[in-house]
């Protein structure tokens, strides 16, 4: 498959695509213009798997493509990039990265580990326990997981005598499945645990007309959430059961490590209280209706005024401005897909085809399928931004509960990423760690795929019986 390998050629492959299917046009119902919007829709979404370029120059190609055309104004191209979700996602990075760069999430998940890891199940129950704190307040699962987390699990395996050509049964294989699986349960738990949640968010506001915000997020997750990350420790182990159980000298690593980090600097106190702030606007929007984008930027210019972080540290957040460039432009195409009617047709075919299933059964169908279409994508951004409008729409179609369909679609749109070592930034990162073999990491997503799928649809729809939300 050497043939493949040139990016000239993976990049002609997505013209191709994009080419293949705009001559299409008049075979649909659909207007010229939707049907071209969703051809170079499609190839920008192709490019994602298929990495000929950066992520951020396909989007931008796509966009100018349609504007050559005549399909787009330059002024239609733009639109996405002022929508509150792009500056949400781009201030969620930020403040992830003066999180790593305060050296404050790196200590709350030593302390963790210094506390919890007298055994390797203690050891895995504290990167749950850290992921769970951090996604609260760390809007980024590929700075949270590949950051702070991954580096510690390396460390911590070392330390006990595991390395991935020497021993990766000790701990390491073992403590990388969790921390990979145990990133994707709490950046599915809230709102801001993943740079692409708020695209959901806008989703079932777009579909549904109501705000499945940060709070609604988070009291529909809390439940199903911990139960997961309870049971996530305990399921890998009997998957994938560590020959160490003694995690001493992991915990004495960890405090060596907190030893020379030394008493908390003012900028970790700094952005502790930043964090802390932020939670508490978030969950009390109800009383002063605040917006999470606005929310997200206050804590940003908090931490530059009070020198928490420099205008420097701001502009050289690469990942921040790389994802204002393609987030910004795929909202604009998803956008226009909408208003120029390709999603009413597509949810009309979808209805047909589902035939006499209604209500809470054909969303529990649509989300199962929406969880495993996951295999074919190398990324939950895109996955996201190609599949959970169309599926909102078919829901509401189908008469499905609104707030169950809100729920099921962004919390499997985290939770789907188990299923391959491909699906996320801080998966590749595990799985790049080298402890557990492809077969084996597919293997054991399947089955945690199975658990929470079970979690989530069965204690979750009981627990959204008592909130009423069907």
């Amino acid at each position: 498959m050497s043939w493949i390998s040139s990016d000239n050629t993976k990049f002609i492959i997505c013209v191709f695509i994009a080419v293949a299917i705009w001559l299409c046009t008049g075979y649909t119902d659909v207007t010229a213009k939707a049907w071209h919007i969703f051809a170079v829709f499609i190839a920008v979404i192709c490019s994602f798997i298929l990495r000929p370029y950066p992520m951020g120059m396909m989007v931008l190609m796509g966009l100018l493509a349609l504007v050559i055309s005549s399909t787009l104004t330059i002024k239609e191209s733009l639109s996405g990039f002022a929508d509150s979700t792009v500056w949400l996602v781009v201030a969620a990075f930020l403040l992830a990265g003066a999180m790593i760069e305060t050296g404050l999430g790196r200590r709350i998940a030593l302390n963790l580990v210094k506390k919890l890891g007298k055994t390797i199940k203690g050891l895995a129950y504290a990167i749950c326990g850290s992921e769970f704190i951090l996604a609260s307040v760390m809007p980024s699962n590929t700075a949270r997981g590949g950051g702070i987390h991954a580096p510690i699990v390396n460390s911590l395996s070392h330390s006990l005598g595991s390395t991935k050509s020497h021993h990766p049964e000790r701990a390491g294989q073992y403590l990388s499945l969790v921390g990979g699986h145990a990133n994707l349960i709490a950046a599915a738990m809230f709102m801001t645990g993943m740079a692409a949640n708020p695209l959901v968010s806008k989703a079932v506001n777009q579909v549904y007309g109501i705000e499945f915000g940060w709070s609604t997020w988070l009291l529909g997750s809390i439940v199903p959430g911990l139960i997961s990350l309870l049971i996530l420790p305990q399921v890998i182990h009997r998957l994938t059961k560590p020959t160490l159980s003694d995690g001493r000298a992991a915990q004495k690593k960890a405090t060596e490590e907190l030893k020379d980090m030394g008493p908390m600097s003012t900028r970790e106190k700094v952005m502790m209280v930043v964090l802390i702030l932020m939670l508490l606007l978030w969950t009390t929007k109800f009383i002063h209706g605040i917006g999470t984008t606005t929310v997200a930027l206050i804590g940003v210019l908090v931490l530059l005024i009070t020198k928490a972080q420099t205008w420097d540290d701001i502009i050289k957040n690469e990942m921040a401005w790389d994802t204002l460039i393609w987030l910004g432009g795929l909202l604009t195409m998803a956008n226009l897909l909408l208003e120029y009617g390709f999603i009413q047709w597509f949810v009309d075919i979808v209805q047909s085809s589902v035939g006499s299933v209604t209500g809470l059964t054909a969303i529990i169908i649509l989300g199962i399928i929406y969880f495993y279409s996951m295999y074919a994508f190398s990324m939950l951004t895109g996955h996201i931004a190609a599949m959970v409008g169309p599926f909102l729409a078919v829901s509401l179609a189908v008469q499905g509960q609104p707030l169950v369909a809100a729920a099921i679609f962004a919390y499997f749109s985290c939770l789907c990423g188990c299923t391959t070592n491909y699906s996320s930034g801080p998966i590749i990162i595990y799985f790049g760690l080298g402890y557990v073999e492809a077969p084996k990491w597919f293997s054991v997503g399947f089955i945690v795929s199975l658990c929470h799928i079970t979690v989530w649809i069965g204690a979750g729809l009981v627990w959204w019986k008592i909130l009423g939300w069907w």
